[in-house]
């Protein structure tokens, strides 16, 4: 009876570290659309316009991107006008999916600024990138 009692207790810390651990909901600011694809790009590392694949990425028409993370170094992507922010991206994960403008957007890592992307809309188009992470 002890023995169940003690694998019954583990089993209840587990269940509570796996709840207290789970999956979150992303950024509230940009919610997830239910059975929308969101375009997939590759983060590879800080290789400036060759950082991301597919760069530039084609928008799927659902205006939602998911960068997943291919390096063994944290990200964080942004848009160059500040429409969206992943947050950290850590080696190995994926951000939420990220809806993006529906021009399109330019964006690169705020942690390696060096490292740039585009997406354009489904029209083909690619928005003008000026600034500094041009």
């Amino acid at each position: 009876m002890r023995k169940f009692l003690i694998a019954a207790g583990g089993g209840l810390v587990v269940a509570t570290l796996a709840f207290a651990c789970g999956g979150g909901s992303g950024n509230p600011s940009t919610p997830s659309t239910p059975g929308a694809t969101a375009l997939s790009v590759n983060i590879l590392g800080d290789r400036g316009n060759q950082s991301f694949s597919p760069n530039p990425g084609q928008d799927n028409g659902t205006a939602l991107v998911v960068w997943r993370n291919m390096d063994n170094q944290v990200h964080r992507i942004v848009g160059n006008e500040g429409a969206f922010d992943t947050g950290n991206v850590n080696p190995g994960a994926s951000s939420s999916n990220i809806r993006i403008p529906a021009d399109g957007t330019n964006y690169h890592c705020s942690l390696h600024p060096g490292m740039i992307g585009t997406i354009r809309t489904t029209a083909g188009t690619a928005p003008t990138c000026t600034g500094q992470y041009c």
